[in-house]
C-alpha cells in the first residue's frame, strides 16, 4: 500500500501533482532545492485549495486535512528515506534527472517505486540510472494537474507488472484516469500535441491567419478545449520547443521545428511565466 508520496521538483507541475496526492490521501512531501520555490508552490497550493472549497470541490474540513497531510523540504536525501512512492518532476533536461534518479536511488527504501513525469524522455534511459529499474516508470501528468483527468502512465522496457500496477492505483488515488502504453519517443499524447502545436506555428509565418483565428478554428471546429497558441503559452515555449527537438532527433523530419517558435524561445518570448508568449499577458485582456 503506497501510503508516503515525494514530489521532487516545486515547479507548475510538481506543486500540482504534491496538491492532488495530499488530496488523494497521500502524506506528501514535495522538495526543491530553493526555498523562494517551495514558498512560491506553498502559496500556489494553498490558492488552489481555496478555489477547490469556493467551487464545492472539497469541505473545509477536507482541506484541512489534506493541507496537514503536505509538507516542504530543502533535502531530498532525507525526504525519500521512508517514502513509498517518488515522483519527479524537474525539468526535462537528462543530466537533471540522472542525477535526481541516483540520489534516490541510493537513500529511498528497497520497496519504494519510482515515477517520472517527463512527457517525452525513455523511462527505460532514466530506469538505467538507478539499481531497480523494475520499479521506475513513467506517470505523464498535464497542466493543470488539478483539473486535467488524464495521467498517462509509460512503461519502460523493465518495469514490472507490479510497478504499472502501483502507478495506475496511485494515480486513481488521485482522482485520476489512467492509460498504461509502452514506451515509445513522445507517447502518445506528446507527439500528437506537438504535432498540433507545431503545424499551427507553421501555419503562422506562412500568414494563414492571425493566432487567435487559429485557435479559435481548432478549438470551435476540432473541438480542442485550448487552441493551440493558448496551450504552448501554458505548458512554455522552450519546453514546447525542447520536446519538438527531441521528437525531430528520434522520429524524424515531422517533429522539425518551425522556424517561428525557435524565434519566439530566442527573443524570451516563452509564455505566461515570462508575461509574453504568443500571446501577451502583461495586459489583462489577454491573461
Amino acid at each position: 500500500m503506497i501510503e508516503r508520496l515525494v514530489v521532487v521538483g516545486s515547479g507548475v507541475m510538481g506543486r500540482g501533482i504534491a496538491y492532488v496526492g495530499a488530496v488523494g490521501g497521500f502524506q506528501t512531501t514535495l522538495v526543491d532545492i530553493k526555498q523562494e520555490q517551495l514558498e512560491s508552490a506553498q502559496k500556489e497550493i494553498a490558492s488552489i485549495f481555496e478555489q477547490a472549497v469556493a467551487r464545492g470541490k472539497l469541505t473545509d474540513s477536507e482541506r484541512q486535512e489534506a493541507e496537514a497531510r503536505l509538507s516542504y523540504s530543502l533535502d531530498l536525501a532525507a525526504a525519500v528515506r521512508d517514502a513509498d512512492l517518488v515522483i519527479e518532476a524537474v525539468p526535462e533536461k537528462l543530466e537533471l534527472k540522472k542525477q535526481v534518479f541516483e540520489t534516490i536511488d541510493a537513500h529511498a527504501p528497497a520497496s519504494c517505486y519510482f515515477a517520472t513525469n517527463t512527457s517525452t524522455m525513455s523511462p527505460t534511459e532514466i530506469g538505467s540510472f538507478t539499481k531497480r529499474p523494475e520499479r521506475v516508470i513513467a506517470m505523464h501528468f498535464f497542466n493543470p494537474v488539478h483539473k486535467m483527468k488524464l495521467v498517462e502512465i509509460i512503461r519502460g522496457l523493465e518495469t514490472s507488472d507490479e510497478t504499472a500496477q502501483v502507478a495506475k492505483e496511485a494515480a486513481e488515488r488521485m482522482g485520476k484516469e489512467t492509460v498504461v502504453v509502452n514506451e515509445f519517443p513522445g507517447f502518445v499524447t506528446s507527439r500528437i500535441s506537438a504535432l498540433v502545436g507545431n503545424e499551427a506555428f507553421y501555419m503562422l509565418q506562412e500568414g494563414v491567419g492571425t493566432p487567435e483565428e487559429i485557435d479559435k478554428a481548432i478549438k470551435l471546429g476540432l473541438n480542442f478545449p485550448m487552441g493551440p497558441f493558448e496551450l504552448a503559452d501554458l505548458v512554455g515555449l522552450d519546453t514546447r520547443l525542447n520536446n519538438l527537438k527531441y521528437l525531430h532527433e528520434k522520429l524524424g523530419e515531422k517533429y522539425r521545428p518551425a522556424p517561428l517558435l525557435e524565434q519566439y524561445v530566442k527573443a524570451g518570448r516563452l509564455g505566461r511565466k515570462t508575461g509574453r508568449g504568443v500571446y501577451d499577458y502583461t495586459n489583462r485582456e489577454n491573461s
